[in-house]
């Protein structure tokens, strides 16, 4: 597998990699990508496009870009460099309410000005991910390589989103915002922690803003201010990763994780879960297994 072969990642693996590129080094993508991407930069400058948001990124800065956007990221004009690990996944429900506060327009996140002091431990997290995408009982320290390294699924994949979830949780509660306004509003979060939690619930607009004590109508004009998403793509969102996951580690069939991620039929749930992940459910946990 070329570095071609990667260039538009399929949904379904995570993928993890290290990059340290000179002036000239582009990647466009002009349909997005069917996977989230996450960027850190270590050193140098990049700058960053998606949807109708841009902006440049540096040392101790965190890039997520979600997916099904245009985007185009690149050594940025006048930088000698840009050095930064990548990884293309599938995010876990409950990350959600952990970038809101940094939501940036078509579901691109910047985490900007990550404190030197949790550098060092993030970045023995992105080590840590690559050699455990190669992971099997067999194998149990795999040789550490400088290519991309691919986890589809199984203990590997698990490990690799715990890497992933760890340099999150760690930049987005340590880093802060450049001005106070740009802080996530409080309610939001509440939402966001409330579909996280429950993704299978009967959430709807109504009774998210009954639980953060907003009208229905300025609880959706504020929340798709701070996410970039209505409050029904975010359930969406988060059942599809839901169902996601137990497809990966049950035995459930389809129609029963339909149900149990909150779908009313597994007609709505396959539509829904093709649209995410670009192939249906039942294709989904064959490719993995």
């Amino acid at each position: 597998m070329t570095a071609e072969d990667l260039s538009v990642p399929a949904a379904e693996l995570m993928i993890v990699g290290h990059y340290d590129q000179l002036p000239g080094y582009a990647t466009r993508r002009a349909a997005g990508s069917p996977s989230w991407l996450l960027l850190w930069t270590e050193a140098g400058a990049g700058f960053v496009a998606q949807g109708g948001a841009s902006f440049e990124v540096r040392a101790g800065d965190l890039a997520v870009l979600g997916s099904g956007v245009p985007q185009h990221y690149r050594v940025l004009p006048g930088a000698g460099r840009w050095r930064f690990w990548w990884v293309h996944f599938q995010p876990r429900a409950s990350w959600a309410a952990w970038l809101a506060p940094y939501a940036r327009e078509g579901r691109a996140h910047l985490v900007a000005g990550v404190p030197g002091a949790v550098h060092e431990r993030i970045d023995l997290a992105f080590r840590r991910a690559r050699r455990d995408a190669r992971w099997t009982p067999d194998n149990l320290v795999p040789a550490e390589t400088r290519v991309p390294a691919v986890a589809v699924g199984g203990a590997a994949r698990e490990l690799v989103e715990g890497a992933v979830e760890e340099v999150l949780v760690l930049a987005t509660a340590a880093a802060r915002p450049a001005e106070p306004g740009e802080e996530g509003d409080e309610r939001v979060r509440r939402a966001l922690a409330l579909i996280a939690a429950e993704p299978g619930a009967p959430h709807s607009v109504a009774s998210l803003a009954r639980a953060v004590a907003l009208s229905p109508s300025r609880f959706a004009h504020l929340f798709a201010e701070e996410t970039g998403q209505t409050p029904m793509q975010a359930v969406r969102w988060a059942r599809v990763r839901h169902a996601a996951s137990l497809l990966e580690v049950t035995d459930m069939d389809v129609g029963h994780v339909a149900a149990a991620s909150g779908f009313v039929s597994p007609f709505h749930f396959s539509r829904a879960f093709r649209k995410e992940y670009g192939l249906p459910p039942r294709d989904y946990r064959a490719r993995l297994r």
